[in-house]
């Protein structure tokens, strides 16, 4: 059986293991228990994930989420087939879900140009929810947006990323750890 968790060795297009599955399996579960501690289980809590990139990150996150919540999601890209962003981000899928009222949470794979947030943030906010918190896996601090994340997994080294749902060209999204290319 071909051990699919060791593309270093077989493929020589990843350089390095950023963020190993134990990390980020450990990471998740905080993240989730400090989430839920800043909610109730009467705060109404929307979970929106930005897809595609972040679905694996997403179905982790809301398992160890100890409150109520419901969960929804959106599509938006901006890098194709690249490795940097084209600038130009498309919004493919906008949320049925009401999100007035709400206590939303945008969950982010990932925050390097930021052009992605700064499309997204001024549609979610023309929903009027309650409350607009973003939380990322990762974060490459390489601007200032207008609403910086609450909830960081881990400070992104400025290197593209694959793994654990982030792709080059739909390639890698599956490996549980978070590589260099």
């Amino acid at each position: 059986m071909k051990d699919t968790h060791r593309p270093l060795a077989e493929n020589g297009r990843l350089r390095r293991i950023v963020y190993s599955a134990d990390d980020i399996r450990h990471r998740v579960a905080e993240l989730g228990r400090e989430i839920g501690e800043a909610y109730g289980a009467e705060d109404d809590v929307l979970v929106l994930g930005m897809l595609k990139g972040s679905f694996i990150f997403i179905a982790d996150l809301v398992r160890e989420i100890p409150i109520p919540i419901h969960v929804d999601f959106l599509v938006a890209g901006s890098y194709g087939n690249r490795m940097t962003s084209s600038g130009e981000v498309r919004l493919f899928y906008n949320p049925r879900t009401t999100i007035a009222g709400r206590n939303v949470i945008l969950v982010e794979d990932i925050i390097d140009s930021g052009n992605t947030l700064l499309r997204v943030l001024p549609v979610l906010l023309q929903g009027n929810p309650a409350s607009l918190e973003i939380c990322t896996l990762l974060h490459k601090r390489l601007t200032r947006l207008p609403k910086d994340a609450r909830w960081v997994g881990f400070e992104a080294p400025e290197e593209f990323l694959v793994g654990y749902g982030l792709d080059f060209g739909e390639d890698f999204r599956h490996l549980p750890y978070i590589g260099a290319m």
